[in-house]
């Protein structure tokens, strides 16, 4: 059996026609001037809009010292 009402390739191609994916904005950072996301923190400093949100020297500082400890511990 026919479909009777069969989209054709004109049709279901213009209807796809919007499926296309956009290329990811960058945005460069106001502080450090590194390239990240629209509207996304900063990994490089941890800012965003002007405000420090994650204060990374801490994160790498507590890093630092964990791996020192687990070095010390392994011995």
């Amino acid at each position: 059996m026919v479909n009777r009402m069969r989209a054709t390739r004109s049709h279901r191609n213009n209807r796809r026609s919007h499926h296309a994916l956009d290329a990811v904005r960058v945005s460069k950072c106001g502080k450090c001037g590194a390239p990240h996301k629209s509207h996304q923190l900063c990994m490089n400093c941890g800012t965003y809009n002007g405000r420090v949100i994650i204060d990374l020297s801490a994160k790498v500082t507590k890093s630092v010292v964990k791996a020192k400890t687990k070095k010390v511990a392994a011995k």
